[in-house]
């Protein structure tokens, strides 16, 4: 598998796949053609009907410019539901044509390409992981470290800065959020609530929320926030996270333990599956992040290895089959509330494993296969395209 220093990026929302994959695209190509001027680029599937509302545009004219950009948009059925091609001219000469993938969490792959990034981990299971680790003695973050090197602790202590920051800023912004919805944020509104007799239940759900609501708030704004695994389910695992260290006053080195844990989880998910709303739906984007966000509470619990992946399978098991059905393409109704309902869901699940877990069916690695093919299996009006579900409705409604 790959480094988590690759599934873990910072960038700007508010969907990896739809702004922050094309941007690193346009990069890629501004740099490898600097005596380059204009530029067509064709859009298909999932880019070209969402693409509006997930800034693809925009971000693909900001990083080219300031020369010109062409933009057509095409379905293709035979292509990757997140595909663009770049013409690239000096003048009237075509100087190239460049065909690359968006697959998810800001991936990208140039004309199909595999083997850009090196891989770090032998094992590509997590039944494997967990063998590897009861073998040799190791808890899940000894074997991240043992695997990535004593190093990868400065790059998750930045992540962890970064989600901390998406954070403070969701909750300090009010206002209306881009677009046409005219969504109103409610995080700070969530945060400050005053709730007569408020049990501590209701409050650890209330609290959760406005996390939550402010990392999935800046995202849709065009923030700058970590893929946790996507931009569309970023606030869940910093929700669930930072719930935690406020409560229980945990330090910042117990915090990016459970975050190594997390993208393990998620690692082991992109290896064996998709992280992509796209081609699985928002069960592999929503669904993944509240499997690493349950797998983080769990090892912040100090729950043993077999409670962890049981928390992480059981918040995958019920999110399968969720569809991505963003209302005109924006990245705002239903994923802001999605992404609470989720870090709630998250907690809940580790509190089941804690008591269930020496009675489970289902390995982590099945639900994945699982979640995979259900996710091929799901028509493709329900992945991310805005044509189906509640995207429908509501423009039925409205019209």
């Amino acid at each position: 598998m790959q480094s988590i220093r690759t599934f873990y990026k910072v960038g700007r929302g508010p969907s990896s796949s739809h702004t922050m994959g094309p941007y690193f695209a346009s990069l890629k190509i501004k740099n490898l053609y600097p005596e380059a001027n204009r530029y067509v680029v064709t859009v298909y599937n999932s880019l070209a009907l969402t693409g509006e509302g997930h800034l693809t545009y925009q971000v693909i004219q900001d990083t080219l410019a300031p020369h010109e950009v062409v933009f057509h948009s095409m379905i293709d059925v035979n292509k990757h539901p997140n595909t663009l091609m770049f013409e690239i001219y000096k003048d009237d000469s075509l100087i190239d044509t460049i065909n690359i993938k968006s697959i998810g969490g800001g991936e990208i792959l140039i004309n199909d390409a595999t083997n850009e990034i090196q891989t770090v981990y032998p094992h590509t299971t997590f039944s494997s992981i967990k063998a590897y680790c009861i073998t040799n003695g190791l808890s899940l973050y000894e074997y991240v470290k043992e695997m990535e090197g004593p190093e990868i602790d400065d790059f998750l202590y930045s992540i962890w800065n970064y989600m901390k920051e998406s954070i403070a800023s969701g909750l300090k912004h009010t206002g209306i959020l881009p677009g046409k919805l005219k969504v109103v944020r409610k995080a700070k509104e969530l945060l400050n609530k005053k709730i007569e007799d408020e049990t501590d239940d209701i409050m650890e759900n209330r609290l959760v929320s406005a996390y939550a609501f402010a990392v999935s708030e800046e995202n849709a704004a065009g923030g700058m926030i970590v893929t946790a695994p996507t931009c569309g389910a970023s606030g869940v695992l910093p929700a669930v996270l930072y719930y935690m260290y406020q409560k229980n006053r945990l330090s910042d080195k117990k915090i990016i333990k459970a975050l190594a844990v997390a993208a393990l989880f998620g690692n082991v998910i992109r290896q064996n599956a998709t992280i992509s709303g796209a081609v699985g739906g928002c069960q592999a984007e929503v669904g993944s992040a509240c499997s690493m966000a349950a797998a983080a509470h769990a090892s912040l619990s100090n729950m043993f290895i077999e409670q962890i992946e049981y928390a992480a399978e059981v918040a995958m098991e019920h999110h399968l089959g969720l569809t991505c059905d963003p209302i005109d393409g924006y990245v705002q109704i239903p994923c802001i509330e999605r992404n609470a309902v989720a870090a709630i869901r998250a907690i809940n699940a580790s509190r089941i494993a804690y008591f269930l877990s020496d009675s489970r069916k289902i390995s982590f690695d099945m639900i994945v296969e699982t979640m995979y093919q259900t996710g091929l299996d799901m028509h493709p009006k329900y992945k991310e395209t805005a044509e189906a579900g509640m995207a429908y409705f509501y423009k039925k409604t409205t019209q």
